[in-house]
């Protein structure tokens, strides 16, 4: 469905309103929108009563209206259909501009309307950002980091910028500000590239505050790569501002949960963005638990599916602990959407072992919107729903507040005013 003029007030009619500071949902309410912003909210006759007389209704209903979802972690120019790093950088910069074009539109359909991109090759990531702002192709608003940092032969190294020791760090944060990267990332630790280990840390303490303090400098913020334990104690005690993955690796590639890390994550306020879905797999457990349901899983996948579980459950324990340290209002959800099987479209997924680990539906909500606004620095424009902010929408069909799973059932999407669908 196709939106009317942005200059044309619009009476959002959904059945149940989730503001995003709060998580609960609010039935008799609408919100009032022109220009790409929110004129008010309210109970519905208030909101009529003083809605301009040129104001169209659109009606919504049987849908929870509530503000766009935030992905803090993606990797436009990666497919997420099962290659290898190896297979997936063989690719021209040309056909990666196009991959992320793609994996865009996927996102916002699935009622997300802001990402974080957060590591492509050369300028592809800037290139996206670049057509998005120009209006050349569709997609959600875009926080970049260009080229994620890396160490010789480290984890994402085929994107180009390398630096060992606190003055090349110094100066890749300066190239990449310079070139228009809105936060620093920077890979305190291996990953999935091939030769790295991602049990072991990549750059000392002091490394990882040259970043920081560089990128302090220029009012940018850092995310730093820590899959590793010792990495995730070094970005602690360096201030990165947030972590992403803490799977509490060692060098073993075991994962064996740290008291005192957490009691430092804790302490120091660290973000944390545990990525969920990509250790556990679960787009093939969502796949394999689909078949269960309708009949149809064999029973090789019947086995597939219980030794995914099992394994994921040593992940999503060790999450359940760190939550014990007073740091769930420190969670964002991302998906890390583009590696191996992380297809684009399913933030859905990340918000669902949210809930597993302890959250309920309306924290996990928070946690995507407006605890994510606050950690990307955005939270002036997006994340709530309240007067004077982006009009950035999402409608799901039920209630997501009191069962997360209709976050996979997007009804419309509004983006700076705009309906996408």
């Amino acid at each position: 469905m196709a939106s009317p003029n942005n200059e044309q007030p619009q009476l959002i009619l959904p059945d149940n309103v989730i503001d995003g500071i709060t998580g609960d949902s609010k039935p008799d309410q609408a919100v009032l929108i022109q220009n790409g912003r929110i004129q008010s909210v309210g109970e519905t006759e208030s909101i009529r009563k003083d809605a301009p007389p040129e104001a169209i209704d659109v009606p919504l209903p049987g849908t929870t209206l509530c503000p766009g979802l935030i992905d803090g972690h993606t990797h436009l120019s990666l497919a997420g259909d099962s290659k290898s790093y190896d297979e997936m950088f063989s690719e021209t910069d040309e056909m990666m501009v196009m991959i992320g074009a793609m994996n865009m539109v996927k996102h916002l359909n699935a009622g997300v309307t802001t990402i974080r991109e957060h590591g492509a090759r050369n300028r592809v990531g800037f290139a996206l950002k670049e057509g998005l702002q120009r209006g050349y192709i569709p997609g959600p608003r875009m926080l970049v980091s260009g080229r994620p940092i890396t160490c010789t032969g480290g984890h994402f190294h085929f994107c180009n910028e390398i630096a060992d020791g606190e003055e090349e760090i110094r100066k890749s944060v300066r190239r990449l500000v310079h070139e228009g990267a809105d936060y620093i990332k920077i890979m305190a630790s291996g990953g999935g590239t091939r030769g790295t280990i991602p049990g072991r840390a990549s750059y000392t303490q002091e490394e990882l505050h040259a970043a920081v303090h560089e990128a302090h400098h220029f009012d940018r913020t850092t995310a730093a790569h820590c899959r590793a334990k010792e990495s995730m104690r070094r970005a602690v005690q360096a201030g990165i501002d947030l972590m992403e993955h803490a799977e509490f690796l060692d060098p073993d590639n075991e994962m064996r949960f740290d008291p005192q890390i957490a009691e430092m994550m804790a302490e120091s306020g660290i973000w944390i963005s545990p990525t969920l879905q990509a250790w556990t797999k679960y787009p093939r457990i969502a796949e394999l638990k689909n078949q269960r349901e309708s009949g149809t899983l064999s029973q090789d996948g019947e086995t597939e599916l219980q030794n995914l579980e099992a394994r994921a459950e040593i992940r999503l324990d060790v999450m359940r602990k760190l939550l014990e340290y007073n740091v769930k209002d420190r969670v964002i959800p991302g998906t890390d959407s583009g590696v191996g099987i992380l297809a684009f479209g399913h933030l859905d997924y990340d918000l669902d072992l949210l809930v597993q680990v302890g959250f309920t539906p309306a924290e996990a909500l928070v946690s995507a919107t407006q605890r994510s606004a606050e950690a990307i620095g955005l939270s002036d424009e997006i994340g709530t729903i309240e007067k004077g902010k982006a009009a950035d929408l999402v409608a799901f069909n039920g209630d997501p507040s009191k069962d997360i799973k209709a976050v996979s059932n997007v009804a419309a999407v509004f983006q700076g005013g705009l309906r996408i669908q």
